[in-house]
């Protein structure tokens, strides 16, 4: 013992508390996975998940967790920004092939916020939030540099396609293709559609080749002595619907239960290497499905041998119901976080970067994660203070708005300069109570029309107010 050990000891001099650890952050990102289709949300399934549920089993599973949208592009923009997508260009649908960023240029991430804190950052798996992509003689240039990709938001380093059932068919390391899509893809159905491939390009061997990189990416960042941020949104499984080799009649019941089956196995392989590579202890790991699941022709044969969705959700009619944007939410981190927990409490995955802006002890400026609030007292369950979250804006793929706050649910009609061009999903106002009518079958518009006025005036207010999140500073 030293002699200021020995005075401190005796109470002569005060202690001198070692400097917090920052954790490393690995976040998983499912597409078109559902609260049905993992074990841990419903027993009933028959594919089992058990890599999955040990995040469950150690940490919290959230029950009421929803995507900011539906589909891809504004969900990931949500995750990243904790900004509602609708306050972009972006107002129905999403990215499509070679279109531009949808992150503004100096917009504060969540990866670019980890990175301020000393974290080494770094993006495997699909983007879907565009680039700017090169042009020579008005085609488009595969030698060149690509700007205002993920290495321009956030992100140090970037590996994965930018959209699997998009072309260019190929990977992308940073900036650059990796090699030339100088083969061409020719037809156009669910798998993808019509464009630049790499010659040899195989559909089935993109989860694998991502599942090894975000594997060594842990590892790489375990042994630097740097925190480190891995945001690995999976490919899977969304089209195309492709297991590999390995898992491929797995299941006994069909290509997609086989794809579910492998994904699964992938997060079981971080999982692991969070272990090998002594992480595990520092790691908050969250697993999240970008929306809540594949489309129901690609259901209905799952259900046909057995597989359930969990209670009402299973009837996911359209992406502004719950079916199509309650998403699994799991999160784990120990020594902070017992393990085993649920909790009811609604959140939004624009929410995690308020959530971890708070448990870093990080300050947001005004101009950042409008939308987010953080859910660090429920992932702790302090009973003496209930998440902030009240109200939640779902936007649909069409362009239309719901607004959530406690039991009830408003649904409003999509725009009409939207559905000229895509199928109305709600034709008039809708109102559910949640609690009484989880499936939404019951509209409750005339006899509540007082919540639906209340609601609809809410809903303005965070449409023009430019923020749902409290402002924070004067």
């Amino acid at each position: 013992m030293t002699r200021r050990d020995a005075l401190s000891a005796m109470g002569a001099l005060p202690r001198l508390s070692a400097a917090p650890v920052r954790p490393n952050v690995v976040l998983i990102l499912a597409d078109d996975q559902g609260v049905g289709d993992l074990t841990c949300y419903n027993r009933e399934s028959v594919i089992p998940t058990p890599h999955t549920d040990r995040i469950a089993q150690g940490g919290t599973r959230f029950t009421d967790a929803h995507s900011g949208s539906a589909v891809c592009s504004p969900t990931r923009y949500g995750l990243l920004t904790g900004r509602y997508a609708w306050r972009t260009r972006l107002q129905h649908h999403v990215l499509r092939p070679f279109d531009p960023p949808l992150i503004e240029e100096g917009r504060l991430t969540l990866p670019g916020m980890l990175r301020r804190q000393g974290c080494r950052t770094s993006c495997v798996g699909k983007w879907h939030l565009g680039w700017t992509w090169p042009k020579k003689d008005g085609e488009y240039d595969f030698t060149a540099r690509i700007a205002d990709g993920p290495t321009t938001r956030g992100f140090d380093r970037y590996f994965g396609t930018d959209v699997p059932n998009y072309p260019p068919y190929c990977f992308i390391e940073n900036d650059r293709t990796a090699g030339l899509p100088t083969d061409r893809r020719a037809t156009t159905n669910l798998d993808g559609v019509e464009g630049p491939m790499l010659p040899g390009w195989r559909m089935d061997a993109i989860l694998p080749t991502l599942a090894d990189r975000a594997v060594a990416t842990i590892r790489e960042g375990a042994a630097s002595g740097k925190p480190f941020f891995l945001y690995f949104p999976l490919t899977s499984p969304h089209q195309p619907i492709a297991p590999s080799p390995e898992f491929r009649g797995k299941s006994g019941i069909n290509d997609l239960a086989d794809f579910m089956i492998e994904t699964d196995a992938v997060v079981g392989r971080v999982l692991d290497e969070l272990e090998r590579s002594k992480a595990a202890a520092n790691t908050i790991v969250i697993y999240a499905g970008d929306n809540g699941g594949a489309p129901l022709a690609h259901r209905k044969p799952l259900a046909a041998r057995g597989h359930k969705l969990s209670g009402p959700y299973r009837a996911a009619k359209a992406s502004i119901y719950e079916g199509g944007h309650r998403v699994p939410l799991l999160v784990r981190w120990p020594g902070r976080v017992r393990g085993g927990g649920t909790s009811p409490h609604l959140v939004c995955l624009n929410d995690i970067m308020a959530t971890l802006a708070e448990a870093l002890g990080v300050a947001l400026p005004d101009d950042a994660a409008e939308d987010s609030f953080s859910f660090l007292a429920a992932l702790e369950r302090r009973a003496a203070r209930a998440p902030v979250r009240a109200a939640i804006v779902n936007h649909s793929n069409v362009g239309q708005f719901a607004i959530r706050e406690g039991r009830w649910k408003l649904i409003l009609p999509a725009m009409p300069q939207v559905t000229a061009n895509f199928k109305q999903e709600v034709s008039a106002e809708e109102l559910y109570d949640l609690d009484a009518d989880p499936g939404e079958t019951d509209n409750a518009l005339v006899r509540r029309p007082e919540i639906a006025a209340r609601l609809r005036k809410l809903l303005e207010q965070h449409k023009t107010g430019g923020r749902s999140a409290p402002a924070r500073r004067a």
